[in-house]
């Protein structure tokens, strides 16, 4: 019995593991035919998200219309897609200049990017300017460009192309935010109120839209980290506040968000959580324990500011 259990055991995992790869590769094919032909538009499509974002959909058939602030960098990203992609199963990404701090433009680029196609099937906000500092010390107009970047822009856009999706009666609104939509982290003050802001929109918009099947969902990781940057090895143990904080700041990969992403277009999630263990329980401890979390917030703000910062 025991050379048996010995000699099964890596048959077992062998098993476990092939069909881990069929299910793997029939995930990619589904996810593929859910968005060939649709028309999907990805903002801020030159940041690290969003070149992962527009390769994966450019991939699996979909008509990109890419925004963003910057004309050579649109270029570069249209030229890395078209380089790797095979002509005869992609179509050509069409490039829009948008820069959604500035509000005053955005209705207008609404109506070039519906002039690409007559439609827009699937809407991916990605967009996000970030400001680190004392509250204090964090100036009114700093303040309102970040709810322009965050709120005000992507809301604009959404109103604009949301009528055709209504009229059709299809299309689905990704929402790409962050944990501080969920919970307030120190020194982050309108950052996060932007992301809580935007959240609460579209959580209201879900219910509004729904009778006409237009899905409106959100991908909320910890934060999107770099491409080469990855979790230093310092010493966790020092105070629970500094392993929280590690846990907290070193988010996920490019690839693993734009493949979240796309798993939530297929299954048309509404709500997606992506992060580890301990973000996912400060979010529970801050719901059900407030005064515990304020606590060990708290605690953590009075021990940054008694270290002084390196350098």
């Amino acid at each position: 019995m025991g050379v048996t259990a010995v000699l099964m055991l890596p048959l077992l995992l062998l098993g476990i593991s092939g069909l881990l790869f069929i299910y793997q590769e029939v995930s990619r094919l589904w996810s593929k035919s859910v968005v060939q032909n649709k028309v999907v538009v990805i903002t801020d499509a030159i940041s690290g998200l969003g070149k992962e974002c527009a390769r994966v959909f450019h991939t699996g058939g979909a008509r990109l219309v890419l925004c963003g602030k910057n004309w050579e960098r649109l270029q570069s990203l249209y030229d890395a897609l078209i380089s790797v992609a095979d002509p005869s199963k992609t179509f050509t990404p069409k490039l829009v200049l948008l820069d959604l701090s500035d509000i005053s433009c955005v209705q207008d680029v609404a109506k070039e990017v519906l002039d690409c196609y007559g439609c827009v099937d699937i809407l991916i906000n990605n967009a996000s300017v970030k400001v680190k500092g004392p509250a204090h010390k964090i100036s009114l107009e700093l303040d309102k460009k970040i709810m322009d970047a965050n709120y005000f822009g992507p809301i604009i856009l959404t109103k604009a192309l949301l009528p055709t999706m209504i009229s059709r009666r299809t299309g689905q609104i990704v929402l790409v935010n962050n944990i501080q939509g969920k919970l307030g982290i120190p020194f982050r003050t309108a950052y996060a109120a932007s992301k809580h802001a935007a959240l609460g929109f579209f959580d209201c918009l879900r219910a509004e839209v729904e009778e006409y099947d237009v899905v409106v969902s959100t991908v909320s990781p910890t934060f999107i980290r770099s491409y080469h940057v990855d979790p230093g090895q310092g010493n966790w143990e020092a105070s629970i506040w500094k392993f929280f904080f590690r846990k907290l700041t070193y988010g996920a990969h490019p690839v693993d968000v734009a493949e979240e992403v796309m798993r939530t277009v297929r299954r048309k999630k509404q709500e997606v959580f992506l992060a580890n263990p301990i973000p996912k329980a400060a979010v529970y401890v801050r719901t059900l324990f407030p005064e515990l979390f304020f606590a060990v917030v708290a605690c953590g703000v009075k021990e940054k500011l008694s270290v002084p910062e390196e350098g």
